[in-house]
């Protein structure tokens, strides 16, 4: 959003601190002042300012060169968290679907572009990622992001191809605005998504919405495979039916924790 679209209301120094704590990730743990003002786009003495209250508040900590995230940063994130009721939900159903089909399952939410892992269960690591719960991958090229999107009205499908940027992951990721809106009709009509090797070679992933009692898709939950192990049709086969069936029982359970107000 442009500054001159943002409202009077809007605390510029907010975004400016909120930009200061996402310049650290896992693969930037520690950051010197001068790396943060980089990778925030603020002048030394700004990014120092920010910084420096962050350790008064204790949300940062600092051996006078290196700074580096404290513990006490994740409760910015845990009032969300503790607010989702259905992460807790879908867990054991998560459990038991893993426990099933011997594979990993994950739940994910639309947050922007990307999707944002809210409740893993992992059985082995089949990625060169590590995935956590906060992972964050561009919807428009997994499974789950698709599910979530083909829920999107036509016009606010329209708006964020407009604001992406495509980027081949691997020769078969999907890099045209019409390609995707053509595979995003095919996930609403047959209710499931399937990505073959578009976030990265060898991994397949399939993946299903969870509807809230009004029908809005909330969240959604996928699996995980090695191309080795299961071809597209053996995924429609074998997985598919045990993902839908779990879908439906933690959407059952949604119906009863959050009963008509």
């Amino acid at each position: 959003m442009t500054d001159r679209a943002r409202g009077t209301y809007f605390v510029q120094s907010l975004e400016r601190g909120l930009a200061v704590i996402r310049a650290f990730d896992a693969d930037n743990p520690e950051l010197t002042l001068s790396e943060v003002a980089a990778r925030t786009d603020l002048t030394r003495a700004a990014a120092r300012r920010f910084l420096l209250t962050m350790v008064d508040l204790g949300y940062m900590n600092s051996d006078g060169r290196l700074f580096r995230l404290s513990p006490r940063v994740l409760e910015l994130g845990y009032s969300y968290l503790s607010s989702l009721s259905f992460p807790d939900i879908a867990e054991p159903h998560l459990e038991r679907l893993v426990a099933e089909v011997k594979e990993s399952a994950s739940m994910s939410v639309l947050d922007g572009d990307d999707i944002v892992y809210v409740t893993r269960v992992p059985t082995s690591r089949i990625m060169s990622v590590s995935i956590m719960v906060g992972t964050r991958f561009p919807a428009y090229v997994t499974s789950m992001g698709r599910v979530l999107l083909a829920d999107l009205s036509d016009e606010e499908v329209d708006r964020r191809l407009k604001g992406i940027t495509f980027e081949s992951h691997t020769s078969r990721t999907i890099t045209s605005d019409q390609a995707l809106r053509t595979e995003l009709q095919r996930v609403r009509a047959q209710g499931y998504a399937i990505v073959d090797q578009e976030l990265e070679e060898g991994l397949r992933s399939v993946a299903t919405p969870i509807r809230a009692r009004t029908g809005s898709v909330i969240a959604a939950i996928n699996i995980p495979v090695h191309a080795a192990r299961y071809t597209v049709e053996s995924m429609r086969r074998d997985l598919v039916p045990p993902l839908l069936a779990t879908a439906a029982r933690i959407e059952a359970d949604l119906r009863v924790m959050t009963p008509h107000r």
